[in-house]
């Protein structure tokens, strides 16, 4: 076995991927041996040499928990919702808000887009998915939802952005 062995027992419920572009997309060279009995191949060995096909080169692999990568998807996408409005999904403006006036709500739509200030603290979970902003001396929060298709019910994976739609509302601090 290879010298990688210990690491990839403790990798249980982890996923490898390349160390300098981060793909998941990564090999590595193994001996299988086709069991008759089962009508399987049999893994029976694994070598330490990995290629990563997205940078066509050699790497060094990494392992990091499944989760941690789809909650990486997740921040990607709600990121690319926030800031840019791609993506499927529909942006609310609550009635408090819009009670402030046009003006305020271009304000806070625009320091929604550009927050950047995620810590531990508003982001337990890494998916950039909620945030408090201050106009004017007012606090506003912003928060994304992700929901199935038809809005019905929560989204059963919203790494996935064919199965989810994003609700992005924006709301007074007050109004919470």
């Amino acid at each position: 076995m290879g010298t990688n062995q210990k690491a990839n027992a403790e990798a249980i419920g982890s996923v490898p991927r390349c160390r300098s572009c981060r793909s998941e997309r990564v090999v590595r060279d193994a001996y299988a041996c086709f069991n008759r009995e089962s009508g399987l191949w049999e893994l029976e060995n694994v070598f330490d040499h990995a290629h990563c096909h997205k940078c066509e080169n050699g790497t060094e692999l990494e392992w990091v928990s499944a989760d941690a990568l789809q909650n990486t998807r997740i921040r990607e996408l709600n990121d690319r919702f926030r800031t840019i409005g791609t993506g499927n999904g529909t942006m609310l403006i609550t009635s408090g808000l819009q009670g402030k006036g046009s003006a305020f709500v271009v304000q806070a739509v625009d320091a929604v887009r550009t927050f950047t200030a995620f810590s531990r603290d508003n982001d337990p979970w890494g998916e950039h998915d909620f945030g408090e902003v201050e106009i004017d001396g007012e606090k506003v929060f912003f928060k994304i939802d992700a929901y199935n298709l038809d809005c019905t019910a929560g989204s059963e994976n919203p790494a996935n952005e064919a199965l989810t739609h994003r609700v992005l509302t924006i709301m007074l601090a007050s109004e919470y």
